[in-house]
């Protein structure tokens, strides 16, 4: 898998609302930090976005996303995830700043002896495949900053606001059934 030189946010939610959310996302030029559940500190989540990974993440969240390059969110105090193994997790005294970038990591590759399931209740613990960034606070962005925006379809892009889409470029929007299309006749990647 290569770099990238971009992260994305993807929006979540049951059917219309992941469509609203990225909406409201580009209207108020912010997205909100939630709280982290290992440590309960605000973060807003990104994840890289190789290309041959794009369709995982739309099926694991939707197909609603923001993309912004590196740099952008670098320069706004984000950074990527530390994945920390489970045994080492509750060795440290992590300072508040530094929580928001630190995740257990408890993969089921792990041995499977008595002191191998101690750790987290031995539930399995492994994000690595999302290649995360975050940011410790509200991102806030303006829409010439917007790399990219994924949508599921053309109807989606019918529906987007005008305005947004005149703000953005039209051209910066990314359909996911071009995209499958695309793998469908030309396969270089994995696709679901």
């Amino acid at each position: 898998m290569s770099d990238s030189n971009f992260v994305a946010h993807f929006t979540k939610g049951a059917k219309d609302t992941p469509f609203d959310n990225l909406v409201s996302i580009l209207n108020a030029k912010s997205i909100r930090a939630g709280e982290l559940p290992w440590t309960k500190n605000p973060a807003v989540c990104f994840t890289e976005c190789p290309w041959s990974s794009l369709l995982k993440h739309t099926g694991h969240y939707s197909p609603y996303g923001i993309g912004f390059t590196k740099s952008h969110v670098f320069a706004a105090g984000g950074g990527p995830a530390y994945y920390v193994r489970a045994d080492h997790w509750s060795k440290q005294q992590w300072d508040n700043h530094v929580k928001t970038f630190v995740t257990p990591f408890w993969p089921e590759y792990r041995p499977q002896t008595e002191e191998f399931r101690k750790p987290l209740s031995g539930k399995t613990i492994d994000y690595s495949h999302e290649r995360e960034w975050r940011v410790p606070h509200d991102f806030r962005f303006e829409h010439q900053q917007v790399q990219f925006v994924v949508l599921p379809d053309y109807e989606a892009m019918a529906k987007f606001p005008k305005d947004l889409k005149d703000a953005i470029g039209r051209e910066k929007f990314i359909l996911v059934e071009v995209y499958r299309h695309i793998e469908r006749l030309w396969p270089t990647h994995v696709v679901d």
